[in-house]
């Protein structure tokens, strides 16, 4: 029963997913803001998709945060400052399938005010 549960969850994150990605497409000038959550780190990378490279990417296990609401807020403030580094002030964002509350919205909030705009 539980397992069918889960299957169920992971195929309605996979809906969501290709949903926000039809919308989204990152450029040179506006590159995509791509963020994956696991149960224990958060990770987020900024992807031109003209090209198909990466321009920016930060690991919360790495700086050793977890994923909660306050270690989130820095990983954002930290990836807003490499952002800076690169000249890139406007990201389009992507919650690669996950609702936008939580862990989620905090990491969307405090980019803000690190003066990213979303």
């Amino acid at each position: 029963m539980t397992s069918k549960i889960i299957k169920h969850k992971r195929n309605l994150r996979t809906k969501r997913k290709l949903r926000v990605r039809a919308r989204v497409f990152g450029t040179s000038t506006t590159p995509r803001l791509s963020v994956f959550r696991s149960n224990r780190y958060f990770y987020a990378q900024v992807i031109n998709d003209v090209e198909g490279i990466t321009l920016v990417s930060i690991d919360g296990k790495k700086m050793g945060f977890k994923s909660n609401k306050e270690d989130v807020k820095k990983v954002a403030t930290a990836l807003a400052e490499k952002l800076k580094k690169a000249n890139i002030s406007q990201v389009l964002f992507d919650r690669n399938g996950y609702l936008y509350h939580g862990v989620v919205a905090s990491f969307a909030d405090s980019l803000r005010e690190s003066g990213i705009n979303l």
